[in-house]
């Protein structure tokens, strides 16, 4: 288990801060985002803390994994068909601003390119 500070998703996880869980299993959570960027937005994140995408390690291969089909198995949920965007934003110049791994999940309008 990386070590990381204490963070919002930590406290989501634990239930001490409420969250709308749209999927939820062993390793995984998935909630909506309280300050969505698309109509439909929600975010996947390991229930192994993990600070940014640079620290997982070889050992974390099967969660990564996972965390990918769950993003697909929430945007199938969500009933994002025509498509979505995964994002997943890495330290301070990728945007980052948790610093608990998670994937957004885009959805529900048309993507542009380049995203940044």
């Amino acid at each position: 288990m990386s070590e990381i500070t204490e963070t919002i998703f930590s406290r989501i996880i634990r239930r001490e801060i409420p969250a709308d869980i749209v999927y939820e299993d062993d390793l995984a959570l998935a909630f909506k985002d309280v300050n969505p960027q698309a109509p439909v937005h929600i975010l996947v994140i390991p229930k192994e803390p993990i600070a940014k995408l640079a620290d997982a390690e070889s050992k974390d291969h099967a969660l990564m994994g996972h965390l990918l089909l769950t993003a697909k198995r929430v945007a199938q949920q969500a009933g994002l068909e025509n498509g979505y965007r995964v994002v997943i934003n890495t330290g301070l110049d990728g945007g980052q601003t948790v610093y608990h791994l998670h994937l957004h999940i885009l959805g529900g309008r048309h993507m542009k390119w380049p995203p940044g």
